[in-house]
């Protein structure tokens, strides 16, 4: 059963395709990895997904309801964490969730159960009376994803997770992310650069380039493909993707992209 369906999504600005008639399936409960450099069109696609964005072309379902037709509905099935920050660090954690659980609308009498809930998953329940502004940066990312789960979303959207955090914050969100999908059965798509968090995490990935879906399958099946053509051995997922993607496994994006990097670094830092 797939509870994320695109066919032909296409997204246009002026003379230039940012996304190229894509089409993908991602199943329930499945941790989905969406790989490219810098510029291939992978925030497009998650902003159109997530209803921020209209396609040009095409179709896309979430978890049943049409992108275009049913946006509301969409809204109410998804959890989004971008890479912009999301939490108000003149807030308590608490506070900080108490502001999602309004904003999703959930009842009065739902709103501290579902508070504790998420705080207990993430990991933060002796923080949650700290004001966000003295957190570590892997405390302030999970304190994020617990905002966007609190009213429970089928499918949560996680714009490069881990950017801009040392490897220990970075394995704990790679631990909670796993606690979301094996306790609550969430389906997770993610974006990332890291190769190494998408084979840890993901169950299937793929990859695009030029706004193109370039390759799909899981990240061994894409391993075997890439040393059968090229007659290599010990292919790893970094050497995948430079073959899909013209060996731009680091582009490094324009200078806007890496101002907004080096910004979600330093207050992640």
């Amino acid at each position: 059963m797939h509870i994320v369906e695109t066919a032909n999504l296409t997204k246009r600005f002026g003379d230039l395709t940012a996304v190229d008639a894509f089409t993908l399936d991602v199943d329930v409960g499945e941790t989905f990895g969406l790989l490219g450099p810098n510029g291939a069109g992978k925030t497009t696609v998650i902003k159109m997904l997530t209803t921020l964005l209209p396609p040009t072309a095409g179709k896309a379902r979430i978890a049943g309801f049409d992108i275009e037709r049913r946006p509301n509905d969409v809204r109410r099935s998804i959890g989004y964490v971008p890479q912009i920050l999301s939490a108000d660090g003149t807030l308590t954690g608490y506070e900080n969730l108490l502001v999602f659980a309004r904003l999703y609308d959930l009842p009065p009498k739902e709103r501290a159960p579902r508070i504790e809930e998420a705080l207990q998953v993430m990991g933060l329940t002796d923080a949650k009376d700290r004001l966000v502004r003295t957190y570590s940066g892997g405390m302030i990312r999970r304190l994020e994803i617990a905002q966007s789960m609190i009213h429970r979303p089928r499918l949560l959207f996680l714009d490069e997770p881990t950017v801009g955090l040392d490897p220990l914050a970075r394995n704990a969100v790679w631990d909670y992310i796993r606690r979301l999908r094996t306790e609550y059965g969430m389906t997770i798509l993610l974006t990332t650069h890291y190769m190494e968090e998408a084979e840890t995490l993901c169950e299937r990935v793929a990859i695009m380039h030029l706004g193109k879906l370039s390759a799909l399958g899981t990240p061994k099946d894409l391993e075997r493909a890439v040393a059968e053509e090229t007659g290599s051995n010990g292919i790893t997922l970094n050497e995948v993707f430079a073959h899909y993607t013209g060996g731009e496994l680091d582009s490094g994006g324009n200078y806007r992209d890496t101002s907004r990097v080096r910004r979600t670094a330093r207050r992640l830092g």
